[in-house]
């Protein structure tokens, strides 16, 4: 859910760049003396390790977000129900199990139509989901404070994944107030599944 500050990857560059810089010194190296070789393997090696001690910590949350699987393998998915609206009206809503999709236009009328996601876009959101950390993500991710609405309602989210045993759903305040990095991932979650619908949209309408 979380990415890896600056530092950090400044840090898995640099060990990269070590290794290629090796692999290449050691290539292009004339002196073949024993000793000279050593030399350049140890001190290479030692550079490597100081390196990966202090990024470890950040190499590890890299390698969790990108690779950690979802809990559940995709062959268990079934559908994405996805809603929003402002405050309680989630009036714009998609279910990619019966293809039913409704939306609020531009002249704020509610159109109702059918749309259907590919295999691809599912693995897709499937695979998103889990690298943003969404079975982490509470249930309710609401703002505590309204005072700073000014009386506007806030757009909410409902994201609902449903799998053969498992079913997660978040809703979650697009004024929420709770941990940035949390907001930040939920927001970004989002952007995916209307960006992945909007191109379905596009796709379907050639």
């Amino acid at each position: 859910m979380t990415s890896p500050d600056g530092l950090g990857l400044f840090l898995i560059l640099l060990c990269a760049t070590l290794v290629f810089a090796v692999i290449f010194l050691i290539s292009k190296r004339k002196s073949k003396g024993i000793l000279g070789r050593r030399f350049l393997l140890v001190g290479a090696i030692v550079a490597l390790v100081i390196v990966f001690l202090a990024a470890k910590n950040t190499i590890f949350s890299y390698y969790d977000q990108i690779f950690a699987p979802s809990p559940y393998d995709f062959s268990e998915f079934k559908s994405i129900v996805f809603k929003y609206g402002e405050g309680d009206s989630l009036v714009n809503q998609y279910n990619s199990a019966t293809g039913e999709y409704q939306y609020l236009n531009r002249q704020n009328q509610l159109v109702k139509t059918r749309l259907y996601l590919t295999r691809n876009d599912l693995l897709y959101l499937h695979r998103k989901a889990a690298e943003l950390g969404f079975w982490e993500f509470p249930a309710k991710e609401l703002n505590t404070d309204t005072t700073s609405n000014n009386g506007a309602k806030p757009f909410k989210y409902f994201i609902e994944l449903n799998y053969r045993q498992k079913t997660k759903t978040v809703l979650f305040d697009a004024s929420y107030d709770g941990p940035q990095k949390l907001a930040d991932a939920n927001r970004l979650l989002i952007r995916e599944i209307e960006s992945v619908i909007s191109v379905a949209d596009d796709r379907q309408k050639k």
